[in-house]
């Protein structure tokens, strides 16, 4: 695989998105599929209600159409379609559930983290079944490869489980969630590219150009929300595909932003449980720095500059 045919790849996940995203706009509309927002949450997005959701369908079409008609179909390939279909499946119905009974709840978190758990767990071992590293995992900047042996599968699983939901969190204003993933997609693009991963490559470069479609009605101010649709099918498809590539401890890395909002939740939660005391005005993190007097594109200008720079040491440590 060539940097050319990333580029062709891009390009044509883009248009599809792009095509297919302008499509489902007026459609989700008519559905009534209106985003309904947390009361709890920063009262400057209560204005955002009824803005259509479940967009991440486009992204989830385009990826896999572009993927399917790329000419390098192999099992790898159909293994992170699967994972990231499955993953936006397990979002729509959320999604659906949201939108049927018009509150915030969906399906309830043990339900999910059930059904993640068990897609995570049959890539992990798919991928220990037939890699020629078996259950070793490529260890940044040592360029050696370490066997997790009967812990492979758990901590694939868990590191799986814990993308799906970052990515989950990260989404939460215009453009966020949908540029951030662009940049960690383009990293392990170039990163397939340099270690010949061709599956890596060929749906990485896919999932590139599907955000940047969906982007460009998705940024501030966003006319389509990609939903758990999308969010979920993300967070599933980088995973599975870095998995696939043995590339496992580089989504932190290249992905450090959708660690950190995950991380403010759970400090936050701690936090205010154990102390009854509060670290950040708001989590995730996002909302943090909106409450500091930041505007939305400010914060999501500054997280793609945070994230870009994130996946420059990438590929240098690689």
């Amino acid at each position: 695989m060539s940097y050319l045919q990333i580029g062709i790849l891009i390009v044509v996940a883009f248009f599809i998105s792009l095509v297919l995203t302008y499509v489902a706009i007026p459609i989700l509309q008519n559905l009534k599929a209106g985003q309904n927002i947390r009361q709890e949450g920063p009262r400057a997005h209560l204005a955002k209600a009824g803005t259509p959701s479940m967009g991440g369908l486009a992204i989830i079409a385009a990826t896999t159409i572009t993927c399917l008609t790329s000419g390098g179909m192999s099992r790898d390939m159909l293994v992170i379609l699967a994972a990231f279909i499955l993953f936006g499946l397990l979002g729509f119905l959320d999604d659906y559930l949201k939108v049927a009974k018009k509150q915030n709840l969906g399906l309830r978190a043990w339900q999910k983290l059930v059904l993640q758990i068990v897609i995570a767990a049959t890539v992990a071992a798919y991928q220990a079944s037939v890699s020629v590293y078996g259950t070793s995992i490529y260890i940044p900047i040592l360029n050696q490869h370490w066997d997790f042996g009967i812990w492979y599968i758990p901590f694939v699983a868990f590191v799986v489980v814990a993308m799906v939901n970052s990515v989950n969190l990260t989404d939460g204003l215009d453009g966020l969630a949908s540029g951030v993933t662009t940049l960690v997609a383009l990293f392990f693009a170039i990163v397939a590219v340099d270690f010949g991963m061709n599956a890596g490559g060929i749906f990485n470069s896919a999932l590139a150009g599907g955000c940047m479609g969906f982007l460009m009605f998705n940024k501030n101010p966003a006319k389509v929300f990609m939903g758990d649709t999308g969010s979920l099918a993300l967070g599933g498809g980088l995973a599975a595909a870095a998995i696939i590539m043995n590339m496992e401890l580089m989504l932190p890395i290249a992905g450090l932003l959708f660690v950190l909002e995950a991380l403010s939740v759970m400090i936050q939660v701690i936090s205010f449980k154990t102390t009854g005391k509060r670290v950040f005005k708001m989590a995730p993190l996002h909302h943090h720095f909106e409450l500091c007097g930041l505007k939305e594109t400010r914060v999501v200008g500054l997280f793609w500059a945070f994230t870009l720079i994130c996946c420059v040491v990438g590929l240098l440590i690689l």
